[in-house]
């Protein structure tokens, strides 16, 4: 796949790069992304047709929060927003779902292409590092990534708590895409370039609620049991 997809901005929906799964823990213990160990579910063949540079930084959707979305929610993880959102009035729970698809979108291309500078205050200190060091270890064996993120089916949150003032807020994202890997003679060697899969990936991120920075920060990826 040719590298001119624009990279999406804060509120870009569709149509870039993605990751594949990426096994991970809270604790930062997370998988090197591109495992082939990650959890999918194919479909059909069919044809492909920075430190702290804050332009860099994904601020999820600063609006008045949806009630009505809380209530829906019901349960732990009503209460739990409710918790969130009288910790950060500028929280809204509806909206952080739409910035937390164009941090996914940033993210994945930022991995694909392997801008680390980018990828930097995207992410926690733990998750960076094996960001990075997937890369690494990419470019040391001359292999190239190739992945196109045909669409996002759905995006939803799944959990959300409250750790003194720093909210963690989980979602759910379930994307079309297609991905190939190439060796250094330009051969694929995983992936098929006409084939679009549908893959599952669980994403958590954290902001201090008592910061003046209004930025979340990717701090656990992982794939569903």
């Amino acid at each position: 796949m040719s590298l001119d997809l624009l990279l999406l901005a804060a509120l870009a929906a569709f149509l870039v790069f993605r990751l594949r799964s990426v096994l991970g823990r809270r604790t930062g213990n997370e998988r090197p992304p591109l495992e082939p160990e990650s959890h999918r579910d194919e479909q059909q063949s069919q044809p492909a047709t920075q430190n702290s540079n804050d332009e860099n930084v994904v601020a999820l959707p600063d609006r008045q929060p949806d009630d009505a979305f809380i209530e829906q929610a019901g349960g732990d993880l009503g209460e739990n927003l409710r918790k969130i959102r009288s910790a950060d009035s500028s929280f809204n729970s509806k909206t952080f779902v739409e910035g937390g698809s164009a941090a996914f979108e940033m993210i994945a291309t930022s991995f694909a292409t392997g801008d680390r500078e980018t990828l930097r205050p995207l992410l926690s200190d733990e998750v960076y590092e094996n960001f990075a060091g997937a890369i690494v270890e990419r470019a040391d064996k001359g292999h190239t990534m190739e992945m196109t993120l045909v669409g996002i089916q759905s995006s939803e949150i799944i959990e959300a708590s409250m750790d003194g003032r720093v909210a963690f807020v989980t979602v759910k994202f379930v994307t079309e895409q297609i991905e190939v890997t190439r060796d250094s003679a330009g051969d694929v060697i995983e992936g098929d370039p006409t084939r679009v899969t549908t893959v599952t990936d669980i994403w958590t991120f954290a902001r201090n609620t008592r910061s003046r920075n209004p930025n979340w920060t990717l701090v656990a990826t992982e794939a569903p049991n």
